[in-house]
């Protein structure tokens, strides 16, 4: 055997030679096993390739009966080769049959055979099959030749990944890699999309993977790294980022794991087996991506998406490709896929051509699903693993109201999922067509249906959904999208855009609610235990009254001449209030000192979404033009729940009674003092909730621009009275429930209210 490890340079380049023979995909394979065997003197070498169905199909082998290739099968977990599989990790035994695990095959002939080693196939960290060489006497596989077989193992991995096995599967078998797949996350904006798969971040692919000279490749990985450590610590010296979400804290990450002699030791070792300096950083992050996606602490899990980063960025150090995909290259029906992404990077690509987004990180409240919501495109996240399962072309379909995600679709599939998109577009033209209906109940009540916007290219939206204005608009959206501060002049231009594109119709503007998880690229974070409790909205605008302030004049400026409606959010007590309304009167005094125009009409708000606010209603009430609720928040902090936990996040529904009950005081307050009571999160714009919502007494909803027609639809149907006698009846016992849902879905079903 030892004659073997003085070559597993020349078995690489005697493998690459086959790769490139004009032969069929079985003949390639079957040469690349019997040369596996005699560079490191085993009786058997064996390949089995992984299929969409899960199971390990044997397609090639040199020393276990040919009849069995392609007719032995095994789940994953079955046998030494399903359990390499399910662990994604090398397996040598001296007596393979000893071990618990070990599973015969009688067709294979492998009864003959005591020593096993076998190692993962891995792209991306996911295991595309197993390779594996045997032989009949005991022995004790070294090190060593674990890393050929790993490094060997890279080669099938490019070749099962080109698709080129396809053509060997049975059919009804398609291979994991090119088959059909079906993937569950959380439906975050509603839509069907159907289009092909663009990579935000391009995924370099590496297709040189043996090296023609050593030496030369390891100085490049040592001059690309020099490189990419250069760049971070350039970053971090500027205090910028190199792309939205990227802070100074993940750029301090980065240079730690670029610094790492571990991690570094292993690539120059990947080098020293053959491999280019590309294959040896993919070659080392597919054992940490394997390892890590396995791991059940959070915190290694954490640490896969670091390393993931850091390997890109070597990988187009080494290429000189950029980190940004070519829009011109995007196609007319294009998904985009990322690992996670800001709103400006979304707003960067054409709207034209997107059909839909799917993301590994974010959910329904993160600031990008904001833009997807305004942008109209279907969007699914939390899909773990996404951006190494598929490839740039791939057939992807996405459901943004289910959380479904299918890749590389059957036709059959891809029918069915075309046949909803054109149910939904029928749907939407229907409610279209409600757009001049006003929105009043079956009993004559009249409940108002506001929009939500953050954009300019939201005001478009209010014409065309018939909204009765725009309800919120979340002003710092124009803070995070932009790569520095907005200056008082860009603040104007955008507020007085907006007021132009709907002259006819209030804007109520929420002032700029950043920290807790909007974070401003340009701005230092705060390392805080808990942000969403935090130094955030109108506590930053106090604190730092010149921010405030530039905010405050140019609203005031913009809105000259009309109505202006300004709303303050998270205000705690009502002595915040107080002093954010002295700011204002103090700047229209400022303004007509200079002889600029002021509102006609100035209406000042709150959001009423901390718990304290419940307690302080009668003074809250007696101060205030309006008041706005902010569902998402309040139910927050009402419940104790992070929105962005996923353990708890969905443990509580919107529709528990101490939400429902909180929300009705807020209303009942409003009446007694006759001011008006709208909600503004995302609770409204759900038909089911809104018609509880409309039975607690709400008279007025803000919601997305989609959400206006099935809540219309919804209300055309009520009669809210009946509901109302219902919900306090429902409200009023004390029985342990922890929802109203069920109960609302079944009125809403004797009554054929379409929710």
């Amino acid at each position: 055997m030892r004659a073997a490890l003085g070559g597993p340079r020349l078995l690489l380049r005697r493998l690459r030679e086959i790769m490139a023979e004009p032969i069929n995909a079985q003949v390639r394979l079957d040469k690349i096993v019997i040369n596996i065997a005699s560079n490191m003197v085993a009786e058997v070498c064996s390949v089995y390739v992984q299929r969409s169905d899960g199971r390990l199909e044997l397609f090639a082998t040199e020393g276990l009966k040919r009849e069995a290739v392609h007719l032995t099968t095994m789940r994953a977990g079955e046998g030494l080769v399903g359990l390499i599989a399910s662990t994604a990790e090398p397996l040598a035994l001296s007596d393979a049959q000893a071990n618990p695990a070990f599973s015969f095959k009688p067709e294979t002939g492998e009864e003959i055979y005591q020593s096993f080693l076998g190692v993962p196939i891995l792209r991306g960290g996911n295991t595309l099959g197993v390779l594996v060489v045997q032989n009949r006497a005991r022995r004790v596989y070294p090190e060593e030749e674990v890393e050929v077989l790993e490094t060997t193992a890279m080669l099938l991995a490019e070749m099962i990944a080109s698709g080129e096995l396809q053509s060997l599967a049975q059919p009804g078998a398609a291979i994991a890699m090119t088959g059909a797949m079906s993937l569950k996350g959380i439906g975050i904006v509603e839509g069907v999309g159907l289009g092909y798969v663009v990579l935000h971040q391009p995924r370099v692919v590496v297709k040189k993977i043996v090296a023609e000279d050593t030496a030369s490749e390891a100085a490049r990985l040592d001059a690309a790294i020099e490189q990419m450590r250069a760049s971070i610590d350039a970053l971090i010296e500027r205090g910028t980022q190199t792309g939205p979400g990227e802070h100074r804290e993940i750029l301090e990450t980065f240079r730690m794991f670029a610094n790492d002699r571990g991690w570094l030791r292993r690539l120059r070792e990947a080098v020293a087996t053959g491999l280019t300096a590309e294959a040896a950083v993919e070659r080392v992050q597919n054992d940490a991506r394997a390892r890590l996606q396995r791991s059940t602490d959070p915190y290694m899990r954490e640490r896969l998406h670091d390393l993931d980063e850091l390997a890109d960025r070597l990988l187009h150090q080494l290429t000189g490709q950029t980190l940004i995909v070519d829009q011109a290259s995007i196609p007319e029906n294009a998904i985009l896929v990322a690992r996670s992404m800001g709103p400006a990077a979304l707003l960067d690509y054409d709207r034209s051509r997107l059909r839909g987004l799917v993301i590994e990180d974010g959910g329904a409240s993160s600031h990008v699903a904001i833009v997807a919501r305004s942008l109209g495109i279907a969007m699914v996240g939390d899909v773990s693993n996404i951006t190494t399962i598929v490839e740039t072309g791939d057939a992807i379909i996405v459901d943004g109201a289910t959380g479904d995600v299918q890749v590389r679709p059957q036709p059959d599939v891809e029918a069915a999922y075309g046949e909803k998109a054109r149910l939904r577009a029928r749907r939407q033209e229907r409610y279209r067509g409600l757009r001049d209906i006003p929105p009043v109940t079956k009993d004559g009540v009249q409940i108002d249906l506001h929009m939500n916007a953050g954009l300019l290219v939201d005001a478009r939206h209010v014409e065309e959904s018939g909204a009765a204005s725009i309800g919120l608009f979340r002003t710092e959206l124009q803070f995070m999208v932009a790569a520095q501060f907005p200056r008082a002049a860009q603040q104007f231009a955008l507020y007085k855009s907006i007021l132009d594109a709907v002259p006819d119709k209030p804007v109520t503007f929420r002032t700029l609610d950043i920290g807790g998880d909007k974070i401003l690229p340009y701005m230092t974070r705060l390392d805080e235990e808990n942000p969403a409790l935090g130094w955030r909205a109108l506590r930053i605008g106090l604190d730092r009254p010149a921010l405030l302030r530039a905010q405050l004049r140019a609203l005031l400026r913009a809105g000259a001449g009309r109505e202006l409606r300004i709303m303050f959010p998270m205000v705690t007590m009502t002595n915040e209030f107080d002093l954010a309304k002295a700011m204002v009167e103090r700047e229209i005094k400022h303004l007509l000192r200079h002889g600029h125009g002021v509102p006609s009409s100035l209406k000042l708000g709150i959001m009423a979404e901390v718990p304290s606010v419940l307690w302080q209603l009668d003074e809250i009430m007696q101060r205030v033009d309006f008041v706005s609720v902010g569902s998402n928040d309040l139910f927050q902090y009402v419940m104790a729940v992070d929105r962005e936990n996923k353990r708890v996040s969905g443990r509580y529904d919107l529709l528990a009674p101490p939400v429902l009950r909180a929300l009705k005081s807020i209303c009942v307050s409003g009446e007694a003092y006759k001011i008006p009571v709208t909600l503004c999160g995302e609770m409204g714009g759900r038909p089911i909730e809104a018609m509880a919502l409309a039975a607690l007494g709400y008279r007025g909803l803000s919601m997305s621009a989609s959400s206006i027609g099935p809540v219309k639809a919804m209300l055309l149907a009520l009669d809210v009275a009946d509901l109302t006698v219902k919900m306090d009846g429902w409200l009023g016992r004390l029985d342990g429930s922890t929802t109203l849902r069920p109960l609302l879905k079944d009125y809403a079903q004797r009554h054929e209210i379409p929710v």
